[in-house]
């Protein structure tokens, strides 16, 4: 849409302001905080009518029975206020900004098919999960391959805290690509337990590799921070500022106690989002640090498993590592809490690495 108005810039030279990504970032985050704000309550009301609600686990903590029955799949409100703020902000010629909207739409329908399957059945168990799997895998390899055959993205891959430190991966990289995509789904997958746990840690992630796309599509900026420079991705500016608002719109509802959950619909395309935004900024490594929570939630579930079946034993009370506090005796909002800050710690030291290189 703000295309549209370039073609009246002379006649009114006013709507220049359109082409500055600032204002635009601007007006997509508001764009999309509103829209959420505004249908959330009808999205509610609509799954709760349908008896598109949650199913609970019978070996999980006893206090989280009383969530049985909380609508879910309000995950689509976001994506939703995504769709309407990019309709009328968004530069949708960017291929970076195609891939990224491609990750959101086709993971959001892999979790949306999960959360169906788990209504259906009235219980915790949807999607296969080796199937789940390989159908982001093959999504996100089949266009990170285009991306790079048409010179889109670099195969190199940077490491952080260091100057001029890389090495390209070839063809490899979109292997490498698909894996840290897919593998960022599903951390924010498993996060997704407790009211607000993970779209917290979401929005500040997000929110940090805007900071770092941003500044690598600057050439100026980009040389002075010995970043590499990435063209289009500026762009991804305005999409970063409509998927954060529209997260922050869903924690109104989301938060302590939950009117609603996002479930995989939600957690799988924004966890996707999130890897696909490191990616194509070249920043796949200091992911890791940027979504430490989310790695340290998998990693949980990773050893937990190994060593149960390894040993017959178990590392912790129970995983993800947010049950193991819960049943150590710590209150559901203050473990909540406590991982919002951890996060908001290991963002401040991610950034870090734009300047120690």
């Amino acid at each position: 849409m703000f295309k549209l108005f370039s073609t009246f810039v002379y006649d009114f030279p006013i709507l220049n302001v359109f082409h500055y990504i600032t204002v635009r970032s601007f007006l997509s985050f508001f764009t999309s905080f509103f829209v959420v704000l505004y249908f959330g309550p009808f999205l509610i009301k609509w799954l709760a009518k349908f008896k598109i609600k949650q199913n609970i686990r019978e070996d999980g903590p006893q206090t989280h029975l009383k969530k049985q029955g909380t609508p879910t799949m309000g995950g689509w409100i976001i994506l939703l206020a995504v769709t309407i703020s990019s309709f009328f902000w968004l530069d949708f010629s960017n291929p970076l900004v195609q891939f990224l909207l491609f990750i959101l739409a086709s993971f959001s329908c892999v979790g949306g098919l999960d959360d169906y399957l788990k209504i259906k059945s009235t219980s915790s168990k949807g999607l296969s999960g080796k199937l789940r799997l390989f159908l982001e895998f093959c999504l996100s390899f089949g266009f990170l391959i285009y991306l790079i055959m048409q010179g889109y993205i670099s195969t190199e891959l940077h490491f952080p805290f260091f100057k001029n430190a890389a090495i390209d991966l070839s063809w490899f990289y979109a292997f490498f690509g698909s894996l840290v995509i897919v593998s960022s789904a599903n951390s924010v997958n498993l996060t997704d337990g407790l009211d607000g746990l993970a779209i917290v840690p979401l929005i500040i992630a997000i929110s940090t590799l805007m900071i770092f796309s941003y500044v690598a599509g600057h050439s100026v900026i980009a040389e002075y921070l010995n970043i590499p420079f990435i063209s289009e991705s500026s762009e991804l500016s305005v999409l970063g500022s409509s998927v954060i608002a529209a997260s922050l719109g869903f924690l109104w509802f989301n938060a302590y106690p939950a009117q609603v959950f996002m479930g995989d619909v939600g957690s799988l395309s924004l966890g996707g989002f999130l890897g696909a935004l490191a990616v194509v900024t070249k920043n796949e490594l200091i992911l890791i640090v940027i979504a430490g929570v989310f790695v340290i939630e998998a990693l949980s579930v990773m050893l937990q498993v190994f060593f149960y079946k390894l040993k017959g034993k178990r590392v912790f009370k129970m995983a993800p590592l947010h049950h193991h506090f819960e049943l150590s005796g710590i209150a559901e909002n203050k473990v909540i809490i406590r991982f919002w800050i951890v996060s908001i710690l290991l963002a401040v030291l991610s950034l870090l690495s734009l300047k120690l290189r």
